[in-house]
């Protein structure tokens, strides 16, 4: 990291204290370069998510400042829909970039270095362009996932004529930043055939504190708390409960394989899926649901799964890379995925769990079994999941890999380069 501070604004309507998602990676982001001596300011929403309520500790007040970590953060108002579907969830989003928009341009004051972008939601990047060039800071984008090409593809947004209009725009706009970043290789290439320039394309995977998320660590007083044998084997989904996550198969594979009393599936987390799952349960002894979990138990929680499941809708495809898989690798545990073999999910999943077919819940229940008779494929796959956490995605090294340009033209490393160097590090690990 550089020794001279920066100024550097991020723009990102999700934000601590939401302990998953985006909000989580752009918290720990601000708080670590504040701890490195730079000067962070957040414009971001009041914390909403994954339960698609503002949090009860930030009543209604339009605009607030606090200072977080030894970041200033400043919060605008947004509208939270109960069903985040469709043109509700466009105006919520839109709700925010309008909203932010002042609190943006009051920054251009301040002078910042960078002004960091982060999608979803994409509406606020012209915001954060607009602050960018008017301050003279460099404009970075960031991309969690392509919201829009998902959006169409999963059927949100079906009028063709919009879709026109809504996809040239973003190429506009994405060609008009000095950088713009996405968390895996295929994404990067998505960028490329959006119009990117490569050399201003930049590789910035979801990160994990392997330190917090150890293998080693006992998960028995969760065990105990749930009333699970200790010799059961424990199947485990925790995240937030969205719409593209496919979690309607975890029930199914739960009916499937309700005889099997020695195995235990849990799922856990918040969101707009939790009420058909809470159903499920209620008609299945082996299906628990729990409430999303204090981040000071996250490394507990991961550790209790002897199998995870990381369920995904073949329409989401590489529009999306889900954020859950880093912490999934660093838990030691094996990951049954239902994605595509040839997209980057699948091909990292390939080499540290099973893939299966979206949508069959017969081939996710026969992978099931397959692991959880077989403890020692278990342990290796497990193994290898660690590894590539441990060398790729490890929070300091991804951070200092994508800050450590700031010297040199205040825009992260460009490029590829951490793409391959990954897959070839799963490979590596395989031998």
């Amino acid at each position: 990291m550089s020794a001279k501070p920066k100024k550097i604004l991020i723009y990102s309507a999700n934000f601590a204290p939401e302990q998953t998602g985006i909000g989580k990676y752009s918290g720990e982001m601000a708080a670590w370069l504040a701890a490195r001596g730079n000067e962070v300011r957040v414009v971001a929403a009041p914390p909403y998510y994954p339960q698609w309520k503002v949090d009860a500790d930030y009543p209604w007040r339009p605009f607030r400042s606090k200072m977080w970590r030894g970041v200033k953060v400043w919060r605008a108002p947004l509208w939270v829909p109960k069903s985040p579907r469709g043109r509700a969830r466009i105006l919520h989003l839109m709700s925010f970039a309008i909203t932010s928009l002042p609190l943006m341009l009051a920054q251009i004051f301040w002078r910042p270095d960078v002004v960091l972008t982060v999608a979803p939601a994409f509406v606020c990047a012209p915001g954060g362009w607009l602050t960018a060039r008017l301050s003279g800071a460099k404009a970075w984008l960031h991309l969690q996932d392509f919201e829009i090409d998902l959006a169409f593809s999963m059927g949100l947004l079906k009028n063709q004529f919009l879709k026109r209009i809504v996809v040239n725009l973003e190429r506009w706009i994405m060609r008009r930043f000095d950088s713009v970043s996405s968390i895996s290789g295929k994404m990067i290439a998505h960028l490329i055939d959006k119009g990117v320039e490569a050399d201003r394309t930049a590789y910035f995977p979801n990160w994990v504190d392997v330190s917090h998320i150890n293998p080693a660590r006992s998960a028995w007083t969760y065990r105990v708390e749930l009333g699970i044998a200790m010799d059961a084997v424990v199947v485990l989904f925790s995240g937030s409960m969205g719409g593209k996550q496919g979690l309607n198969v975890i029930p199914e594979v739960a009916t499937l394989l309700a005889a099997r009393a020695d195995i235990v599936f849990i799922v856990c987390g918040d969101g707009v899926m939790k009420p058909i799952m809470e159903a499920a349960a209620a008609k299945l002894a082996n299906f628990k649901v729990l409430p999303l979990q204090p981040f000071e138990r996250l490394g507990e929680l991961l550790c209790l799964a002897d199998i995870h499941l990381l369920p995904q809708n073949s329409e989401a495809s590489d529009f999306v890379l889900p954020s859950k898989l880093s912490g999934m690798l660093a838990s030691g545990r094996p990951v049954i995925s239902t994605s595509h073999p040839d997209s980057e999910l699948g091909l990292v999943v390939s080499e540290c769990g099973v893939i299966v077919p979206a949508g069959d819940p017969s081939a996710l229940a026969a992978a099931v079994l397959q692991l959880a008779e077989d403890a020692s494929l278990r342990t290796e796959l497990g193994r290898c999941g660690r590894h590539f956490a441990e060398t790729h995605f490890e929070m300091h090294r991804v951070l200092e890999r994508r800050f450590g340009a700031l010297d040199s033209g205040l825009v992260p490393v460009s490029g590829t380069d951490g793409v391959a160097e990954d897959a070839k590090a799963m490979e590596d690990v395989m031998v």
